[in-house]
């Protein structure tokens, strides 16, 4: 098991705040570019 510091992490697109890797993008993490739903749903509007 990974310590939660050793995650990668990226920047939210929306707001800019720094995100951890979750296991259900694992299969996608390079596409993944908001930290949440709610995020992405402001992106588009």
């Amino acid at each position: 098991m990974r310590q939660k510091g050793d995650l990668p992490s990226k920047t939210c697109a929306a707001c800019g705040l720094p995100f951890a890797w979750r296991k259900k993008w694992a299969r996608d993490w390079e596409q993944v570019k908001f930290c949440s739903e709610r995020c992405r749903r402001a992106r588009a509007a």
